[in-house]
């Protein structure tokens, strides 16, 4: 079989990377994976080969942190599926993995495409994890009648060195966004939120994953954080937390500092930075630049309905909102980030999310 030609946007997420994704989404050549990674996460990835059943499980099965958020009346804006309720309920089915955004963002029947998959997939035999990733690419590629595959999910540095080894013919755009706006826009989102406790409980507890938790861990942790770890949780726990944007600012840094250094170990030829700042302000030459790298044709007509789906209106927010003090704490959080990206931190800069 020939590999689909594949590329992942890798990124801090909060950087225009949903807006990106619903642009793709409307070249006719393009299959664009909406948050697919975020989905399927790393369970969709044994080390051992599996059968087309047990690939199509990992599909299948629900995210567990997703329907912890949803159970608990915090579901983030990404989540498509529950706006527009089919057969799967967190409450009694659970949300499937690619349910919640990856479907919805190809079809106005998720359901129905989902029940096509399961056909597809669970019949293939025994190999590994990346040759059912690929076939799978390749079976949406001929039901859409496309030709390059671009995966798109936020908060993904971390998974490029994996994906590289899965996937060594694949390219890789690296998506970032002025520090000190990301990270205020961060500070304001459930999942990043929620993220940032979760972090906050494992370096209380010294573990690395979360598989390592002990019941003794738990019971160590404070009121106020332990019952995240629950399938059920107050949402004031997460969304009336003190959570100063500095800590987002270190976020940002961390994750911006590993993809810069990944791509750095990339071929020139599979490898591309784009600026979202750039995009807002050339998104003609920036999207020709992106779907030349891709692989797909720059219609003109593709690219003027693009540009008209791109929002400026924040570019600046964190320093008209924040007070100079504040401002000045968050751009020092995010200096390690802006130098991997041979930046400084613009006091005039910020962008809008989508």
């Amino acid at each position: 079989m020939t590999p689909s030609p594949l590329t992942f946007v890798v990124g801090t997420g909060r950087s225009g990377s949903t807006a990106l994704s619903r642009i793709l989404n409307t070249h006719p050549d393009v299959l664009s994976l909406n948050e697919y990674m975020a989905s399927v996460g790393d369970a969709a990835f044994p080390q051992d080969p599996v059968s087309g059943a047990e690939f199509w499980e990992a599909l299948f099965r629900p995210a567990p942190h997703f329907e912890r958020m949803v159970r608990s009346g915090l579901p983030m804006p990404e989540f498509l599926y529950t706006r527009r309720p089919g057969r799967y309920t967190p409450e009694t089915t659970g949300i499937p993995a690619l349910s919640h955004m990856v479907l919805p963002h190809l079809t106005d029947d998720p359901d129905g495409l989902l029940d096509e998959i399961r056909t597809a997939v669970a019949c293939r035999p025994v190999a590994a994890a990346a040759a059912h990733h690929e076939a799978l690419f390749a079976w949406l590629r001929a039901r859409f009648g496309r030709t390059a595959v671009v995966e798109r999910s936020g908060y993904s540095t971390g998974w490029a060195p994996g994906l590289r080894a899965a996937f060594p013919h694949a390219k890789f755009v690296h998506l970032f966004r002025d520090g000190p706006d990301c990270a205020l826009s961060m500070s304001r989102h459930p999942g990043y939120r929620t993220i940032t406790l979760l972090r906050e409980i494992k370096e209380r507890a010294g573990v690395d994953s979360f598989h390592d938790l002990t019941d003794e861990h738990v019971r160590s942790l404070p009121p106020d954080l332990a019952p995240l770890l629950g399938d059920r949780f107050d949402p004031a726990l997460v969304r009336d937390r003190d959570l100063p944007p500095r800590r987002f600012g270190t976020l940002w840094s961390e994750l911006v500092v590993d993809g810069a250094r990944f791509l750095d170990t990339l071929p020139a030829d599979r490898r591309m930075t784009l600026a979202y700042e750039d995009l807002l302000d050339d998104p003609r030459k920036e999207l020709t630049r992106l779907a030349t790298f891709v692989g797909v044709e720059p219609s003109p007509q593709w690219l003027d309905h693009a540009s008209t789906r791109l929002v400026t209106g924040r570019r600046g927010t964190a320093r008209r909102e924040l007070t100079d003090t504040e401002f000045a704490d968050l751009r020092e959080s995010c200096a390690a980030g802006s130098r991997a990206l041979g930046k400084t931190s613009d006091a005039s800069g910020g962008t809008d999310v989508a």
